[in-house]
C-alpha cells in the first residue's frame, strides 16, 4: 500500500520538491499552502507524471485553529499520514524595535506553533501504528542569534531544540524525527523575508 507524505508550505521552493521526491517514489502526497493556484499545477504535475494521489488543502497556516482543521479533514477523508514534513516558514529583516509586530506574531505562529502542533497531531497516530517519519526545517540560523532576523533566528533555534529533543524520545518506536538545516537557498525566501 501507498505511503502518504502531508507537506506543508508545499507551493513553492523546498517543498515543492519535496513533493516531487515523494511522488516520484511512488508516495501520495497531501500538498498545504495557501495559493491556490500553485498547488492545483503541482498536483496536476505530480499526478501526471507519477500518476499518485495528490490531495490539496489551502490553509494559513500561521493561523492558530489551521492545523487543527487540517488534521480533521483529512481524518474526515481517512487519509493516513506516514510522512510529516514541516516546511512551512518565513523569515523578516529589519531592527526588531522598529518591526512590524503582526508580522513578528505571524512567523512565530508558522513556524513554530503549526510545527509544533501538526507534530503534535499527528506523531501519536504514528506511534500507534510503529511506523512514521517528520521532518522539521530548521536552518543554520538555529545554531546562532541572527541581529536584524532576531526572531526567525529564534523561531529556527527552537525547532532545532524541539526536533532533537523529540526524536531522543521516539527511540524505539518505530517513528524518527529529523531536523534539516539548510543554509542560504534559493527558494523565494529572500523576496518574502525583503532582504
Amino acid at each position: 500500500m501507498n505511503k502518504t507524505a502531508l507537506i506543508t508550505g508545499a507551493s513553492s521552493g523546498l517543498g515543492k520538491e519535496f513533493a516531487r521526491i515523494h511522488a516520484s517514489k511512488g508516495d501520495n502526497v497531501v500538498l498545504v499552502a495557501r495559493s491556490k493556484d500553485k498547488l492545483e499545477t503541482l498536483k496536476l504535475e505530480l499526478q501526471k507524471q507519477f500518476g499518485v494521489s495528490v490531495y490539496v488543502i489551502v490553509k494559513d497556516l500561521s493561523d492558530q485553529y489551521a492545523p487543527k482543521a487540517v488534521y480533521d479533514e483529512l481524518k474526515a477523508q481517512k487519509i493516513q499520514i506516514d510522512y510529516l514534513i514541516n516546511n512551512a516558514g518565513f523569515g523578516d529583516f529589519g531592527l526588531f524595535a522598529e518591526t512590524d509586530w503582526a508580522k513578528q506574531l505571524e512567523m512565530i505562529n508558522l513556524n513554530v506553533t503549526c510545527l509544533t502542533y501538526l507534530t503534535r497531531l499527528f506523531l501519536p497516530g504514528m506511534i500507534h501504528n510503529k511506523f512514521g517519519k517528520i521532518l522539521n526545517l530548521a536552518s543554520t540560523a538555529a545554531f546562532q542569534p541572527g541581529p536584524t532576523m532576531s526572531v526567525y533566528f529564534a523561531t529556527k533555534a527552537f525547532v532545532l531544540s524541539f526536533s532533537e529533543a523529540i526524536a531522543n524520545e521516539l527511540k524505539g518506536t518505530g517513528v524518527t524525527m529529523t531536523v534539516l538545516c539548510p543554509g542560504a537557498t534559493e527558494t523565494g525566501f529572500q523576496t518574502a523575508a525583503a532582504l
